[in-house]
């Protein structure tokens, strides 16, 4: 049982939604892992302390509660705190009072906030997936041919390794995507106030006549989920558009945001909670586009150097593999990611693909099933 690192006292563990740390009921310190913080006080505070651990060289007589390593210290800025660290465990030593201080997050990050655990599992399948690719086409670890896709992959971001070409631009991918990018830009100076507005509520669904199920399509909660957003709505959409046209696009874009809202309410109708961003809509067009496009290669970067390919399915059922993950998470209290949203815009995506399938079975150009 790991015990107090001043009273040697045994911790007690305390669930909460956020998740679980553990408490010393004699000094009121407390041990908090780096997911939990992340989860309580959002990705930009939690990368900044693990940032400060990972330069600090001040070694304490602090032990780590769990594997009684001794701690480091260091010092967080805005709220300014002297804390204690242990980096192999990845636990921050609060004293009393202290973990009052930390900033809350705000609601709905996007899909980085995920446990540790479920992003190396899917490291462990996508190396799969590559291995199995590599066997099959010998393409895996070649690098894609333009410079710039290297920004993306460093950012942990799939590219594409090959296009087909468009028959036409697809402006409403362009339009929708800078709508979105300038409407959540203006959101930021006002954020609070703009979530509890605009965002979907599921205890309130029918908020200003039912409008929040679009308004909240268009609010973001930062620039990391706006810009990720945007990036996967530009590299699969343009495609999409070309292949339904611009009125079916904008359908399948509608009815995938309308589902996400929908499956949330359904599972979670008494939330209070606002939820915020393009993501579910994006889940339609992501599914529609590897139902379409199964074969065609997406590109990711591991460890920063090593390149793999995986055929735009494999790549897609891994993504969902972790939506149901993350769906599992949301109704535990472990993630304020909406991944149930992602499974809505997936139905409704799946099910665009297989009706407009019968009304044009012959494949476009570029599409290979």
């Amino acid at each position: 049982m790991p015990c107090c690192t001043d009273c040697a006292t045994p911790l007690r563990t305390i669930r909460q939604r956020e998740g679980i740390f553990f408490f010393c009921d004699q000094c009121s310190g407390r041990a908090v892992t780096l997911p939990q913080i992340r989860r309580v006080a959002g990705d930009q505070f939690a990368t900044r302390l693990l940032h400060k651990i990972d330069t600090s060289t001040e070694v304490t007589g602090r032990r780590c509660p769990f594997c009684l390593g001794k701690m480091r210290r260091f010092y967080s800025d805005n709220p300014l705190l002297e804390l204690d660290a242990c980096k192999p465990c990845e636990v921050v030593w609060f004293d009393a009072r202290e973990f009052e201080a930390v900033p809350e997050g705000i609601v709905e990050t996007s899909d980085e906030l995920l446990l540790r655990g479920c992003e190396s599992a899917a490291t462990w399948k996508l190396q799969q997936l590559a291995e199995q690719d590599r066997r099959e086409s010998g393409a895996a670890g070649q690098p894609p041919d333009e410079e710039w896709k290297w920004v993306p992959a460093f950012l942990g971001l799939p590219v594409k390794m090959e296009d087909a070409g468009l028959s036409r631009r697809p402006w409403v991918t362009w339009s929708l995507s800078a709508g979105i990018a300038v409407l959540s830009v203006l959101a930021f100076s006002k954020l609070e106030s703009a979530v509890s507005l605009f965002g979907f509520i599921p205890a309130q669904p029918w908020r200003y006549g039912g409008a929040t199920f679009l308004t909240s399509f268009l609010i973001h909660a930062g620039w990391w989920h706006l810009m990720s957003n945007l990036y996967f709505l530009l590299l699969f959409g343009d495609s999409v558009e070309d292949y339904l046209g611009r009125r079916r696009f904008v359908v399948l874009v509608l009815l995938s945001t309308i589902a996400g809202d929908l499956l949330h309410l359904a599972i979670q109708s008494h939330s209070t909670i606002p939820s915020i961003g393009a993501s579910g809509g994006i889940a339609g067009v992501i599914a529609f586009y590897a139902l379409e496009f199964p074969r065609v290669r997406l590109g990711f970067l591991l460890r920063f150097y090593f390149w793999v390919q995986l055929p735009a399915w494999g790549a897609f059922g891994l993504w969902l593999l972790l939506q149901f993950i993350g769906a599992y998470e949301q109704v535990a209290g472990f993630s304020k990611v909406n991944a149930f949203a992602h499974l809505g815009g997936t139905v409704a995506g799946v099910c665009a693909w297989m009706a407009w399938r019968k009304l044009n079975p012959n494949p476009t150009e570029g599409s290979t099933r």
